[in-house]
């Protein structure tokens, strides 16, 4: 009995000696990307390429690594997953800005690194280039603009700073929109509007025409349907009395000619 109950604890030990251990592995274990041991950001610009390499330092045993780009895993090479892993972007993009790639441990996913891109690119503006406005009513510009670091906006009228008057113009901004909104649109809001997006990399500038065209004289439908509906009962009672009219005559002419006869 005594026997066995050594048995049973020394079972318990080396157990509990194994779950002791294994975490001293994992905490022995250092992962880096491009010798960064904690996150940080890349600067870059567009059209260039950059290179990420995650490796594991003070591993005892074969770590296998996951690159993430944002949330969708990375596909790797399988000789391109062990112990150390390089991943190049290329080309670099606009839209590239703000993405998130990380390196993680695949036997513990909470061990890992990321890396922000922060692409640094000149404003890129758009937008609808012609537009037409009958008087009176309302328009909108908008001045699509992309931008980093971030562009000081500004609308021009025909190569001066516009003059925003009240009830008249109204500005809307958020980061990839500047949009400029004219109520009741006059003959004088005729002209070229300028949206100017300056950053310190580059002054861009993209020109709207706008026309404004004369209002148009509408005729509500209902007045000339019930007018032409008057008419056209006024001519048939008109040809019907005058139907009337032509058969009394025939009659009487038929009725002189019988009685000649006679």
């Amino acid at each position: 009995m005594i026997w066995e109950e050594n048995r049973v604890m020394q079972s318990y030990g080396s157990l509990l000696l194994v779950i002791l251990l294994l975490p001293c592995g994992l905490m022995n274990v250092i992962l880096t990307v491009n010798n960064n041991t904690q996150n940080f950001v890349l600067q870059t610009t567009p059209g260039t390429s950059e290179s990420l390499k995650c490796a594991v330092q003070n591993h005892s045993q074969a770590e296998e690594l996951l690159w993430y780009r944002k949330n969708g895993r990375v596909d790797l090479k399988a000789e391109n997953k062990i112990n150390s892993s390089d991943i190049c972007i290329y080309p670099i993009r606009a839209d590239d800005n703000g993405i998130t790639f990380t390196c993680k441990l695949q036997r513990n996913e909470s061990m890992s690194i990321s890396v922000i891109l922060d692409v640094t690119y000149e404003p890129i503006l758009g937008g609808t280039d012609l537009q037409t406005a009958e008087e009176g009513s309302s328009i909108k510009l908008d001045c699509n603009v992309k931008a980093n670091p971030q562009a000081q906006m500004m609308w021009y009228k025909n190569d001066s700073v516009l003059n925003l008057e009240k009830n008249h113009h109204q500005i809307y901004q958020t980061s990839e929109l500047f949009q400029l909104s004219i109520s009741k649109v006059l003959k004088s809001d005729n002209g070229t509007y300028s949206c100017h997006a300056k950053s310190p990399l580059k002054l861009e500038i993209k020109d709207f025409h706008l026309i404004i065209e004369d209002k148009k004289i509408v005729i509500p439908n209902e007045p000339i349907i019930a007018a032409a509906v008057v008419v056209t009962c006024t001519i048939l009672f008109g040809l019907i009395a005058r139907r009337e009219q032509i058969i009394k005559l025939c009659i009487k002419d038929k009725k002189a000619q019988s009685d000649t006869s006679l």
